[in-house]
């Protein structure tokens, strides 16, 4: 099990990518974390779960949905949180 942060920029935002990102993640069963857009325009997505699973969902990032233009990502590797549940879209408000 392991985890990741990703920090998405570019046109990110509007397009529909938190959406997408979450229906990519139902696809793995042991997948968790959240997606959410940033105030500054960024995206943010947190994947913990199975490695096949977590790199799957970073590689994926890389392009996101056909409307995203992935600019620039970064990737930080993070201990594996136990505050963590089911995949889900959160509010850019949402404080962690």
């Amino acid at each position: 099990m392991i985890q990741r942060r990703v920090i998405l920029s570019g046109l990110v935002q509007g397009v529909g990518f938190r959406a997408a990102t979450f229906r990519q993640a139902q696809r793995y069963s042991s997948l968790r974390g959240y997606v959410r857009n940033l105030p500054d325009g960024r995206v943010e997505a947190v994947f913990a779960g199975e490695e096949d699973a977590v790199l799957a969902m970073v590689a994926w990032c890389r392009i996101g949905p056909a409307q995203a233009r992935v600019i620039e990502m970064a990737v930080k590797e993070e201990p594996l949180s136990n505050h963590l549940h089911d995949f889900e879209i959160q509010d850019e408000n949402y404080t962690q």
